[in-house]
């Protein structure tokens, strides 16, 4: 089985970044990271990406909040192309992508959110299911298409909700569960892709 060349798109943290390579190097994910791109200069997925030398960049995102500038987004698909990428994941990435990179790479682009969409979307899912009551939550793998945290659904994992949970904690558990489902959700969709 070839090796699917992946980009990576974060701007924060990049626990679930690190969780990927950590799975390929293992040889549980059949692929290969060709670039690692953040919207945040001195973002820690870069360093991630450095200490698992793994070619990476900052793309500046001009002067919106939660999208990129046009001009922005065809220099993220074209730094894409030139690296070959095939299969594009967001990990922890804080911009909601356009047409030109959803026209570029047509369900291609994968995307984990903590919570078991269609319930959640959007920012810090956790907070929303702990004030309405859930008893369980959890993240779902989704492709990403024009709509926020909203594509057809990969893979999910429930991650109960306890009685003396916080949100820091219940975030906690969610990413553990992350760390394990996307890896795994990433495998799945690059055996599918065609040769």
């Amino acid at each position: 089985m070839k090796e699917v060349p992946l980009g990576i798109l974060g701007s924060g943290k990049g626990t679930n970044c690190r969780a990927i390579l950590e799975s390929i190097r293992s040889g549980l994910v059949a692929a290969e990271v060709r670039v690692i791109i953040s919207d945040v200069f001195d973002a820690r997925i870069l360093d991630i990406a450095r200490e698992f030398s793994v070619p990476n960049a900052y793309l500046p995102p001009g002067k919106f909040h939660t999208r990129l500038e046009p001009k922005a987004e065809i220099e993220l698909v074209r730094m894409l192309r030139e690296a070959g990428v095939e299969l594009v994941v967001l990990a922890g990435f804080m911009r909601v992508l356009k047409s030109p990179m959803l026209d570029a790479f047509p369900r291609r682009i994968l995307n984990i959110h903590p919570s078991l969409l269609p319930k959640f979307p959007g920012l810090e899912a956790w907070k929303q299911a702990l004030v309405t009551g859930e008893s369980v939550t959890g993240c779902t793998v989704h492709y990403v298409d024009e709509k926020i945290d909203h594509g057809d659904i990969i893979a999910q994992c429930e991650v109960p909700i306890l009685p003396n949970d916080t949100p820091e904690s219940l975030h906690a558990r969610i990413q553990m569960a992350e760390h394990e489902l996307y890896p795994a959700a990433i495998n799945e969709v690059c055996r599918k892709l065609p040769d």
